[in-house]
C-alpha cells in the first residue's frame, strides 16, 4: 500500500525544496494550498495574499479548519492508487487530526524547520520565475513573514502539526545536509513495512 508524507513548517523553511527532492525520487505530488488558488484563478484574481486569504477563510467556514485536508482527500486518495504522495503544506491542527484518522499509518508527518531569521532572509531573496506557475517559490518581506507566522500561529494553529510531527528536518545548513536527512527518515519510514 502506498505511503504520504505530508510536510508542515513555517514559510520559508525549505517544504517545497523537501517535496522537490521526493518528487524527483519518484513520489507523487499535491499542494493543499492549491485549492485556493485555483479559485482564485477561476474568478479572475491576481494571486497575492490579499485574494487567497478571503478565499482560505471563506472555504473554513464552509468546511471547517480541516477544509484543506477534507478537500484535498479525493486528491490524494487518486494519486495514491499509483504511487507514494508527498502532500506539501499542512497546515491546521484540525488538518492534521483527519489526515492522521484517515490514512493512519500511511501517513507520516514530516515538520521542517528553520529559524524566524534564516527564513526571512531565504524569502527577501527569493525571486519569482516566470517557471513557477502554482507559484510554489513566492518571495516575501521580512514584515509579510512575520504577519504569515503571527496569523499561521495564531489563528489555524500550526504549531500543532509541528509539534506532532513524526520526524523533523533541520534545515539550517546544505541541500546536501537536508537531502540526507530526508533520507534517513525515508529509510525508517519504509522499514515501518
Amino acid at each position: 500500500m502506498n505511503k504520504i508524507i505530508a510536510l508542515v513548517g513555517m514559510t520559508g523553511a525549505g517544504k517545497s525544496l523537501v517535496a522537490d527532492y521526493l518528487v524527483n525520487n519518484g513520489w507523487g505530488f499535491s499542494r493543499f494550498g492549491q485549492i485556493v488558488l485555483d479559485i482564485v484563478k477561476e474568478r479572475g484574481l491576481e494571486p497575492k495574499e490579499e485574494a487567497e486569504k478571503p478565499i482560505r477563510e471563506e472555504l473554513r467556514r464552509e468546511h471547517g479548519m480541516a477544509a484543506m485536508a477534507l478537500l484535498n482527500i479525493p486528491k490524494f486518495d487518486k494519486i495514491l492508487e499509483e504511487n507514494n504522495l508527498v502532500a506539501d503544506g499542512l497546515y491546521s491542527w484540525s488538518e492534521y487530526k483527519v489526515l492522521k484518522d484517515y490514512y493512519q499509518d500511511r501517513l507520516s508527518i514530516i515538520a521542517v524547520y528553520a529559524p524566524p531569521r534564516m527564513r526571512y532572509e531565504r524569502l527577501e531573496k527569493r525571486q519569482l520565475m516566470a517557471e513557477d506557475k502554482d507559484l510554489r517559490h513566492r518571495p516575501a518581506t521580512k514584515e509579510q513573514a512575520k504577519s504569515r507566522d503571527f496569523a499561521e500561529i495564531e489563528n489555524i494553529e500550526k504549531g500543532g502539526p509541528i509539534a506532532m510531527a513524526d520526524y523533523t528536518l533541520l534545515n539550517i545548513s546544505s541541500k546536501e545536509n537536508l537531502f540526507v536527512q530526508i533520507e534517513n527518515i525515508l529509510a525508517e519510514i519504509n522499514s515501518n513495512d
